[in-house]
């Protein structure tokens, strides 16, 4: 198992590195981040020790019950990248220094409301459905300017970027419009200078895609099964709008 996770690892880390040379960019400036949903703790301490640091969960659940037996590792720096239900928001903030899924402003006021009451901040990235799928999450395109201006209102909430998923079963050219997309979203809020709004992390690419979107700007990648290895459940599982309790 070990060789095969280090492996991945330096395949994704290639894969990486060559993206970057298409596109002219500095490896630097694209964070690996292992997406961890219902991958064994042995092996996430195997990526610890290939040296990756960098982690995203999906489920609340999952992210209580590993971040205390990772927390051994204080390298180890943890963000949660699935749907965020307003019922789970205080087990979350707990543990995670980047939010990257925020898509309504329902979900801002709880993340406020708690952190009040936590004395603390967070740094949050807005995710949009640049697919226009009704399986995704994500605030639509359209509304992304208005739920910033919102979400910018709440001064325990500091937004950092934006995050999408790239349409699902599609082709390469299909996903890099959605990325690109991303990108112009990016551009058009910069251009307003929200106070207290950063535009600097676009977080989108995952393992069938992350190579288009180092090419079309992604600043943190979200890799699993490259590295990891396929899961019992499809992506499709984890992205669902069925999935949805609490709104």
């Amino acid at each position: 198992m070990s060789q095969c996770v280090e492996e991945n690892l330096r395949a994704v880390r290639r894969q990486m590195e060559m993206a970057c040379q298409v596109s002219g960019r500095k490896i630097e400036d694209v964070q690996l981040l292992l997406a961890t949903k219902t991958v064994p703790l042995e092996k996430l301490q195997l990526a610890i020790q290939a040296g990756e640091t960098l982690f995203g969960e999906n489920k609340s659940q999952e992210l209580r019950d590993k971040f205390p037996l990772m927390n051994q590792y204080k390298q180890v720096e943890w963000h949660f990248i699935g749907h965020l239900q307003t019922n789970k928001v205080k087990d979350v903030v707990k543990y995670v220094t980047l939010i990257h899924s925020v898509d309504r402003l329902k979900l801002g006021q709880a993340l406020h409301q708690q952190l009040l009451k936590e004395n603390k901040t967070m740094d949050i990235l807005v995710q949009i459905n640049t697919s226009y799928e009704t399986s995704k999450f994500g605030t639509p395109p359209e509304t992304a300017m208005e739920l910033v201006e919102q979400l910018s209102q709440f001064e325990t909430l500091n937004v950092k970027g934006l995050m999408t998923i790239g349409k699902l079963h599609a082709t390469n050219e299909e996903t890099r419009q959605c990325f690109r997309l991303l990108k112009s979203i990016q551009t058009q809020i910069r251009e307003k200078n929200i106070p207290r709004v950063e535009m600097n992390i676009l977080s989108m690419g995952m393992s069938g895609d992350f190579k288009v979107a180092i090419e079309e700007g992604a600043t943190i990648i979200r890799v699993g099964t490259s590295i990891f290895g396929q899961r019992e459940l499809p992506d499709s599982y984890y992205w669902n709008e069925n999935n949805r309790l609490d709104d």
